[in-house]
């Protein structure tokens, strides 16, 4: 017979703690081995691990600076899935102090990234701001980072869903040297660099498990500004495999928010971390903390997702390989082989993609017509905004949803769909020409030049 099992843990009350600590980080560059601290307190302490693969040579003096540099900087950055626990008023960083911009980027960071969470634990106070402390109150910060010495090479990270099969196919055939990245182990990331012919990095993370025991005990749990995160993990990548441009594959429509929450005093944005005002900032801290010649952009940001969903229905060597359904990624819940069919970004990438792919061929890559079940009506009126908000998950913008449903809605494999018929009404009607706005790039970019004639050449210029 077994004994019994663990004794539970004691009650987590998260209005008790009063400072969150970042406790210092380790990196043993022999095995690829990073380690970042943290604690809540003095009683709950936690390490987060990562490991990188790497290369055959050992870094250089100028790069393992780089390299320290890069490590210190996600730690701050990683460190918001445990200050989330409990939220506490006061930040402690400790070794040398952060200068006042990269504080006031890692505070808006945090602030903004956390909208979403704030939201869902009826938290608004968040909303008056996250301080990290800066240079004003300890030693000046060390000087502005040097050239890391990096050469012409990208790194990009590949979830495995359309928007990075885009940006690395753009890259691969316009014959960029390029890396895929993927945090953890996915097949179709797999996939998505087996395709186009590029090497494939894998980096391990490791949350520690002593988190998920403290949300089960009473912890704040929710949403954080992952891609950030993702960010950060590839800054390090690129510095250990010599990389000039870490390249992400985020949408101009990730910019736009769900919902404004005047508690909150802005408007809350599941996709912060993926829009510009982040990708601008973060671009800015390591161009001053990090390296100046390390360039970390998306490649997509000019466009919508509608212009993406375009160039992706053509890259048919994918459609049965890319995934971009959440459901079988979350930690601590069983795995949903392929398309779970039943979630705003299944219903949102079916719909980008029904403009542009036959009817036959979308239904194969899912499995079914998720346009034609009357049980998706309420999932697919919040993703075309009709008497819902926008969904908390990375979805397009609800006007570029209804100009795909009112295309769809004038042809002829489509129109007589039960969403389509029900629904295109509402949002205006049948128009084939309905989605030519949104195929146009637009809006602010810092697309490198060589990275941009890539991108032009299958997005358009």
């Amino acid at each position: 017979m077994s004994g019994p099992g663990p004794a539970p843990a004691p009650p987590f009350d998260p209005a008790a703690v009063g400072e969150f600590h970042f406790t210092g980080w380790t990196a043993d560059w022999a095995a690829g081995v990073v380690e970042l601290g943290y604690a809540l307190g003095d009683a709950h302490r936690f390490t987060e691990r990562y490991t990188f693969p790497l290369p055959a040579g050992a870094p250089s003096p100028a790069r393992r600076a780089a390299l320290d540099r890069a490590v210190r900087l996600l730690h701050l950055v990683a460190g918001v899935s445990y200050f989330k626990a409990a939220v506490p008023p006061r930040i402690v960083v400790e070794g040398a102090p952060l200068g006042a911009p990269t504080a006031g980027f890692l505070g808006r960071l945090y602030t903004q990234g956390l909208g979403e969470f704030a939201y869902r634990n009826d938290m608004p106070g968040i909303g008056r701001g996250i301080r990290f402390p800066s240079e004003g109150e300890g030693p000046s910060p060390a000087a502005p980072a040097a050239p890391a010495g990096l050469s012409a090479r990208s790194l990009v990270p590949v979830g495995g869903g359309k928007d990075s099969v885009v940006s690395l196919a753009a890259l691969a055939a316009a014959g960029e040297d390029v890396l895929a990245l993927s945090v953890g182990r996915k097949p179709s990331s797999d996939a998505a660099a087996r395709i186009e012919g590029v090497p494939l990095l894998h980096v391990d993370r490791a949350i520690d498990p002593a988190l998920f025991a403290l949300n089960a005990a009473g912890a704040l749990n929710g949403h954080v500004p992952i891609t950030a995160i993702v960010t950060c993990v590839a800054l390090v990548a690129a510095l250990l495999h010599d990389c000039d441009a870490v390249v992400m594959s985020n949408e101009r429509s990730a910019s736009s928010g769900n919902f404004d929450w005047p508690e909150f005093g802005a408007v809350i944005n599941h996709q912060f971390s993926k829009g510009w005002e982040a990708e601008r900032g973060l671009a800015e801290v390591v161009a001053r903390d990090v390296a100046p010649d390390l360039r970390c952009f998306s490649l997509l940001r000019p466009w919508s997702e509608l212009a993406i969903s375009r160039a992706f229905a053509a890259l048919e060597g994918h459609h049965a390989t890319f995934m971009s359904c959440n459901t079988g990624f979350r930690i601590h819940e069983p795995a949903v082989p392929g398309w779970c069919g039943n979630c705003p970004k299944c219903r949102f990438v079916f719909l980008a993609l029904a403009p542009f792919m036959a009817r036959d061929a979308l239904t194969a890559v899912f499995g079914a017509d998720l346009l034609d079940d009357p049980a998706q009506e309420a999932g697919f009126r919040a993703i075309l905004g009709i008497d819902a908000e926008k969904p908390f998950e990375c979805v397009g913008e609800t006007d570029e949803a209804r100009a795909a449903l009112r295309v769809v809605a004038a042809s002829p494999d489509w129109a007589a769909d039960t969403i389509v018929a029900r629904l295109a009404p509402a949002v205006g009607g049948p128009d084939a020409g309905a989605v030519e706005p949104w195929l146009r790039r637009s809006g602010e970019h810092a697309i490198p030049p060589r990275h941009d004639r890539a991108i032009g050449a299958l997005l358009g210029a």
